[in-house]
């Protein structure tokens, strides 16, 4: 569960330390106190897409980070797979940092990570559900999300997405063979000119870079010929003077002789003897060269039209000589593959044809598992609704076969009653906004028993609530807070009665700016805030024990009496 908060510089809010508890935390607040601030600290901490724009104007950079104690299984497991691992004490501390320039980093127990990580690791320990989460209910294509979420059919829907990929892969490829007899007959003679002008080329890579090499050398014959017969002279020695090879040979001769009077010499000698061994090695390649270096007159007009020709071909398949080769062996593929493309046809559609078979048991066998589902989360999202005060309500899945699609070949949608003898309607068309509030709340219910996350947030989500089913849904949030925690924004006081543990966050302006902080409330000082959310801030005698009686009865049922 999520411990303690930290946030620094976001927004209106300099500094805020927070510390949750088990069970429902509600946060209360006046408008413009900074309540969505502390989501958006939340989400970027959890590894949410952030701006610039939420570090406090001023400031270089803000700071969130969260504490998260008790840590499930499937969070330990995420973390060792990712290469980290929480702390001895079963904590971990995620840290986020964003600079004023957008910059922005992040940490895990320390250790350096990406917001990516942070996002991966978050799934397991928050889920945040906001106000903007009712429009999923409006888009009827988003409502089999919440029937695979609560059926739990990831693996089977996993299973059957890489089949229709494959099927899908195979009609296009198909579709590609199958060609009118024109279109294809266009085709072969495109591809049969590349490939007999590519392969009449006898093109090898690092062709270009030798002829260039050797155009310089052409280019430069003259000058290398008089250095290397300057060199061979200076070797092998002209008509009056001997040349070095010989000087060394009298050289270790005379070194030779010597040392054999004086010892020291030896070691000498033979380094002379050594290097005469290495000069006439040498000496014997330039002649080599010397002998090499002959200049065709035509052997540049031939380089020039070699070059031209691979500029010619660069130009059409690819800016080097492996990238035109690389296209000759996909063209020569292809042609090869067009030229026999009426059995490949008949092969790909046999493989098709048990492809299909199998995309189809799996489509059904997910359907089935759909199917299952939607009678067993239509139920219990009944029983929500009766429970949130809307006991005329009759909530319906339906749902119709369609073609394959990536998803399976189900649509679903999600219907409502509100009054009996009529017909269920899609919710868009008939729900108010305290009803998809509430609504929403028993989807969110009824899917949260079906994973493994610790911690929910809901942010506002009793929108357009009031009276009685204000006081079901701070019930409901009660309910669900005894086997998980619950954090949660609300503008209502029979909601905020029911909390365990009620953070205020208050705005104050001193010497001209703005600044958010966040206090745990006594029982006294709970008391005065749902006065002022009840009664605004004229807080009479009435008013208060108003709120005194309501926060009573509040704890009252939380602890299952009557």
């Amino acid at each position: 569960m999520l411990s303690e908060l930290y946030i620094q510089n976001i927004a209106v809010i300099e500094k805020a330390s927070v510390t949750f508890s088990k069970g429902l935390n509600i946060f209360t607040g006046e408008t413009g106190a900074g309540k969505s601030i502390l989501i958006d600290a939340i989400n970027a901490v959890l590894g949410s897409r952030t701006s610039k724009d939420l570090v406090r104007t001023g400031e270089k950079k803000a700071l969130v980070t969260a504490l998260f104690q008790d840590l499930g299984a499937a969070s330990r497991e995420m973390l060792t797979s990712l290469g980290y691992e929480p702390e001895e004490d079963g904590s971990l501390l995620m840290m986020r940092e964003i600079a004023s320039d957008g910059k922005t980093s992040c940490k895990l127990n320390g250790r350096p990570a990406t917001a990516a990580i942070l996002k991966e690791v978050a799934q397991n320990l928050i889920t945040i559900h906001g106000q903007h989460d009712n429009q999923a209910l409006l888009s009827p294509e988003k409502h089999l999300g919440f029937i695979d979420d609560f059926g739990g059919t990831a693996t089977l829907l996993e299973e059957y997405r890489g089949e229709y990929a494959a099927l899908q892969d195979l009609r296009r490829e198909l579709e590609r063979l199958t060609m009118d007899d024109m279109e294809k007959s266009r085709r072969i003679d495109l591809l049969s000119y590349q490939v007999d002008e590519i392969s009449a080329a006898e093109l090898f890579a690092g062709e270009e870079e030798q002829l260039r090499a050797r155009k310089k050398i052409i280019a430069n014959a003259a000058r290398i010929l008089e250095n290397l017969h300057c060199a061979h002279d200076i070797l092998f020695g002209g008509d009056n003077a001997e040349g070095v090879v010989a000087q060394m040979e009298e050289l270790g001769g005379n070194l030779e002789f010597a040392s054999g009077y004086y010892p020291e010499l030896g070691e000498i000698s033979a380094r002379v003897q050594e290097m005469r061994y290495e000069l006439e090695e040498d000496a014997e390649e330039v002649r080599s060269l010397l002998d090499e270096v002959e200049v065709d007159p035509g052997e540049l007009n031939r380089i020039e039209a070699r070059l031209d020709l691979i500029y010619q071909l660069k130009r059409k398949y690819g800016s080097s000589e492996e990238e035109i080769l690389e296209y000759f062996a996909k063209a020569q593929e292809e042609l090869d593959s067009i030229s026999r493309s009426d059995e490949l046809a008949d092969k790909l559609r046999h493989e098709l044809s048990l492809v299909e078979k199998k995309t189809e048991i799996l489509a059904k066998n997910l359907s089935e598992r759909r199917q299952t589902a939607i009678e067993a989360f239509a139920g219990r999202v009944g029983e929500e609704l009766r429970f949130l005060d809307m006991p005329a309500v009759r909530f319906v899945v339906d749902r119709q076969d369609t073609e394959l699609t990536a998803r399976g070949m189900d649509r679903v949608e999600f219907l409502i009653s509100t009054n009996p003898g009529e017909p269920p309607k899609p919710i868009g068309r008939i729900a108010s906004g305290g009803e998809l509030s509430r609504i929403m709340l028993s989807l969110k219910n009824v899917i949260a028993d079906s994973d493994q996350v610790d911690t929910l947030i809901f942010d506002e989500v009793d929108a357009g609530v009031s009276g009685r089913a204000a006081d079901r849904v701070g019930q409901k949030l009660k309910e669900v807070s005894r086997g998980r925690q619950i954090i949660c924004v609300t503008h209502l006081a029979q909601v905020a009665a029911f909390a365990d543990n009620h953070l205020l966050i208050e705005k104050t302006v001193s010497e001209g700016r703005t600044f958010t902080g966040v206090q745990a409330l006594d029982r006294a000082g709970r008391v005065s805030e749902l006065a002022r959310i009840m009664g605004g801030e004229a807080q009479t005698p009435a008013v208060l024990q108003s709120a005194g009686e309501m926060l009573s009865r509040a704890a009252s049922i939380g602890q299952g009496k009557k």
